[in-house]
């Protein structure tokens, strides 16, 4: 939602790194606590992310807004990677939505299968 927001001010810097500090490390530290958001970013195999969205922050405060976007829209990813799963198992659960998901990938292994 935030990097929606940010791209709307067209990587204003000051509102960048406003919308970085409190939505997305308060967020996530009100949502899993102090002692897990610690953990999230200091374990090990998160390193690379972690770094990569610190580096993003880094790069907002020097004013280069796309290269620290770009950083921390990876940072992200390789943060969070390991809740795809989970999230996916999650939006498949939901009535219509889930539907229109799973579509593909039924009609990608019917294609395999060939028409039975």
């Amino acid at each position: 939602m935030t990097k929606y927001v940010d791209s709307l001010y067209f990587f204003n810097s000051n509102f960048l790194i406003l919308c970085n500090q409190i939505f997305c490390l308060a967020g996530v530290t009100i949502l899993i606590g102090w002692y897990s958001t610690l953990q999230l970013f200091i374990n090990r195999k998160n390193y690379k992310g972690s770094a990569s969205f610190l580096l993003g922050l880094f790069f907002l405060f020097v004013r280069w807004p796309i290269v620290g976007i770009i950083l921390e829209i990876y940072g992200c990813i390789v943060l969070f990677g390991g809740f795809w799963p989970s999230v996916s198992a999650f939006l498949c659960q939901i009535p219509v939505f889930g539907w229109v998901i799973q579509y593909p990938v039924m009609l990608l292994n019917r294609f395999r299968r060939g028409s039975d």
